[in-house]
């Protein structure tokens, strides 16, 4: 024997296992269960997105006979800060969760040029990589000094360039640039950092660091220069020598008694190279001039 028991659906329990799937710079894709399963009939969920910066309010609905339901919430603000509540649209009991839209990139490029009394800071417009940003709202430009440990607020602009002055000599500097903070700094970008070091010689630690290949390369470059030009010249040098030596040693050899002559002919001082130039050259013996043989 056997009984089928049907329980009844309770329309008042809340969706269960509620969680982000994927979230992005203006959406996010949220999943949960239906409170029962296999739901035999449409289901209608009120999604409540609370902004906790701005602090306003939204609320979708959404339906679905599925027991696992995927949906995406829009228009959110890149770095925003929101607490997303699901219930059944009788206001059943609730599942709620807090998710943080991705920030805005850090800008590219950032860099520095040294003047005489102050610096620059240079970087690419967030716009040229970033749809959702616009120039009009600008950047905001941090320094921090760590010999003294403190940050300090530089101010903002819409440019892509800002001007630094009244850097202390001998003090190490990080300066942050990010897309400007809304809302009482809660919505910021992601910062660009670049060290600097001002030991009074003018030049800041990326620049040195970013220049020593250079500096290494136009020290090093004319050194192999004439170290190649001073082994070519000794090759030439030694084949020269080389060439008198062989021509010295042919000649030499070449020197011999001459039965036409008479006479023994050596070769001239000439071809024995400049040192022999005032040694007398011997032509031969005469021959009333006896010869005594051991």
């Amino acid at each position: 024997d056997y009984v089928v028991v049907k329980m009844i659906p309770d329309n008042r329990l809340p969706p269960r296992h509620l969680h982000a799937v994927h979230t992005g710079k203006t959406f996010a894709v949220i999943k949960w269960e239906s409170p029962y399963d296999s739901p035999d009939q449409d289901m209608l969920y009120a999604v409540a997105v609370k902004d906790l910066v701005r602090k306003t309010d939204k609320i979708y609905k959404v339906k679905s006979r599925n027991s696992t339901v995927e949906y995406t919430i829009k228009k959110l603000e890149p770095g925003g800060k929101y607490h997303v509540i699901v219930q059944l649209g009788n206001m059943s009991k609730e599942s709620s969760m807090k998710i943080n839209t991705v920030p805005l990139s850090a800008p590219d490029a950032l860099k520095i040029i040294t003047e005489n009394d102050h610096i620059l800071l240079f970087w690419k417009s967030l716009a040229l990589k970033e749809s959702n940003f616009n120039e009009s709202r600008g950047y905001e430009i941090h320094m921090f000094d760590s010999l003294m440990n403190i940050t300090a607020y530089l101010g903002n602009t819409t440019e892509n360039f800002f001007k630094v002055s009244n850097l202390k000599i001998g003090h190490n500097y990080s300066f942050t640039v990010q897309a400007r903070c809304l809302y009482g700094g809660q919505m910021c970008g992601e910062p660009a950092t670049l060290l600097y070091d001002e030991l009074g010689t003018g030049e800041d630690s990326s620049a040195a660091k970013s220049g020593r290949p250079a500096d290494v390369a136009a020290v090093v470059v004319p050194v192999l220069f004439v170290l190649l030009v001073t082994l070519g010249i000794g090759f030439v040098v030694l084949y020269m020598r080389h060439r008198r030596l062989q021509n010295s040693f042919t000649a030499f050899a070449n020197s011999h008694y001459s039965s036409r002559l008479g006479s023994a002919i050596f070769s001239s001082g000439d071809d024995l190279g400049d040192e022999d130039d005032e040694a007398p050259m011997i032509t031969g013996f005469s021959d009333d001039v006896p010869m005594v043989i051991a």
